[in-house]
């Protein structure tokens, strides 16, 4: 369940520190190492969340077997070992760590980049195998060369920020990113070819993809400028290892420095036999301080999810980044979709969601999801996330429509929610931002969308007020809150009260009864 102490199975070493965070959290920890392609199903039934790095293989057959999967997160970037598309179809979040260690791979990336300039490891080797071999090793400055980045985010970024530090002129290959953006850090963006053709060298910064695997393949190598260097510390396959040993060989390239290889891990390739290729076990992520914050962010990441909560690094749900100005929005949006799901109850058509104000002007997808996840939180029978909300939309038969305007009249921002004849509006309100309900059903209203709440429509006449407390006094509840809805007639005919605890249906019913009252829609957050 979420929220409640749950069984995450770790199958690889993550930072203690993360890890104490989960336990602190109330969660056991079930760190299991010594585990086999065929012992991790067995291992993972039963378990809520499940954290790897780059050796466990999360397949389809692994997903069936945890059946009460939550998340599966990855302490690190890369997901070729996780089977994301099942983990979607299954609604099993995941999760990686995608900043734990951008800085660790820029730097190996400029280690590379230097060793490979200098030929400092071949120069190492010689001499402690006895020979001083000061003219075979001479090398070349960086200063005044030029650096080709294929991919421009944040590794990309900070080569460029370090390469130009040395005197580098940058120019850059990246289809999403703008001139003007390439202009921010100095870099000359140009196709891929072009950017072959004019580099001295080359840095590679782009995820694996159908897209990108193959890029720098024979024909393309074979259109770079004599003497290139190549340097990849991104994921292996991307440049067609046979393809680069051979340009290497035949003089045309003058070397390469690798820290990713297509199949890891590798102990033979023919680029090992080559004396101008300088290669690392996949290090970039291999420093103490890039380990710690994947674990730690990893760790806030699965207790998150297992909350229940929006997850920023969350790679299968839709606009898993939010703004700073939508985020805030997130638990108000969830709030409004559960009271929505209790006062619609029977509707049917469409589900309209409308952002209107700041708000309009922002991708407001997430905030869509969180009203999904109320909503169906509320009428679903298996646990609702952000991953399996719009499939539970399909299921059952609903339309999401959403709609955005930069106006509103009222309210620097509003979120409303529409289906059939019923609405509901909610926004936040003063400087600590508090969630404010401000409308149902064309009534203003002006309450906190409260843990449990009643929703009461009566005919418009005298004592209906006394009557609704009188009837939740003598069941012993306290009322926390209230607000009359007025129509845009000022009839006082709609009553929504927020009460300490949950109103027990025999409440409800009894309220129903009363003379005067039409209806009374109940809902437990």
């Amino acid at each position: 369940m979420l929220g409640a102490m749950a069984r995450i199975l770790v199958t690889e070493k993550i930072a203690d520190r993360g890890l104490d965070r989960l336990r602190a959290a109330g969660h056991e920890v079930d760190v299991q190492l010594d585990f086999t392609p065929d012992t991790l199903p067995s291992l993972v039934a039963g378990a809520a969340g499940l954290i790897i790095r780059s050796a466990t293989q999360v397949t389809a057959e692994v997903l069936a077997a945890g059946r009460d999967l939550v998340v599966v997160g990855r302490a690190g970037i890369g997901l070729d070992n996780v089977d994301v598309p099942a983990a979607t179809a299954q609604g099993v979040m995941v999760v990686n760590a995608p900043q734990s260690n951008t800085l660790s791979a820029a730097e190996h990336t400029m280690a590379l980049l230097l060793a490979q300039a200098r030929n400092v490891p071949q120069a190492h080797t010689a001499l402690v195998d006895g020979r001083w071999e000061r003219s075979r090793w001479e090398g070349v400055e960086l200063s005044d060369k030029v650096l080709g980045i294929i991919g421009l985010g944040r590794i990309g970024t900070l080569v460029a920020q370090r390469a130009q530090a040395f005197g580098m002129r940058l120019v850059g290959y990246d289809p999403f990113v703008s001139a003007e953006r390439a202009r921010q850090i100095n870099v000359t963006l140009m196709d891929l070819d072009d950017l072959l053709a004019t580099a001295d060298f080359v840095t590679i910064h782009v995820a694996k993809t159908p897209e990108t695997a193959g890029l720098l393949d024979a024909e393309r190598l074979a259109k770079a400028k004599p003497g290139l260097r190549i340097i990849n510390v991104a994921r292996g396959g991307i440049v067609v290892e046979a393809d680069l040993a051979a340009a290497i060989a035949s003089g045309h390239l003058g070397g390469a420095a690798l820290d990713v290889f297509d199949t890891e891990p590798t102990t033979a390739s023919p680029l090992f036999e080559l004396p101008n290729v300088v290669v690392t076990p996949h290090l970039g992520a291999s420093t103490r301080e890039a380990q710690d914050k994947a674990g730690e962010t990893i760790a806030e990441m699965v207790e998150l999810a297992l909350g229940g909560d929006f997850v920023p690094f969350a790679v299968n749900v839709a606009a898993a980044e939010a703004s700073e100005t939508v985020r805030p929005f997130l638990p108000l949006a969830e709030r409004l979709g559960a009271l929505f799901a209790s006062l619609t109850a029977g509707a049917s058509g469409p589900l309209e969601i409308d952002y209107q104000g700041q708000l309009g002007g922002y991708d407001n997808r997430i905030l869509t999801l969180s009203v999904l996840k109320g909503f169906f939180g509320r009428i679903s029978d298996e646990p609702v996330s952000y991953v399996n909300a719009p499939a539970l939309a399909d299921a059952h038969g609903i339309e999401v429509r959403e709609v955005a305007t930069t106006t509103t009249v009222d309210f620097v921002n509003l979120i409303t929610l529409r289906r059939g004849e019923h609405t509901m509006s909610g926004t936040l309100a003063g400087h600590n931002g508090e969630p404010r309900l401000v409308a149902v059903d064309g009534h203003g209203v002006d309450l906190p969308p409260s843990p449990h709440m009643l929703v009461v429509r009566n005919e418009d006449r005298p004592g209906m007020i006394g009557v609704v407390g009188t009837v939740l006094g003598e069941a012993g509840l306290n009322i926390a809150d209230m607000d009359v809805g007025r129509s845009p007639t000022g009839a006082a005919a709609m009553m929504v009260v927020a009460t300490t605890e949950a109103v027990p249906v025999e409440v409800a019913e009894a309220l129903r009864a009363v003379p005067g009252i039409v209806s009374v829609h109940s809902v437990d957050l």
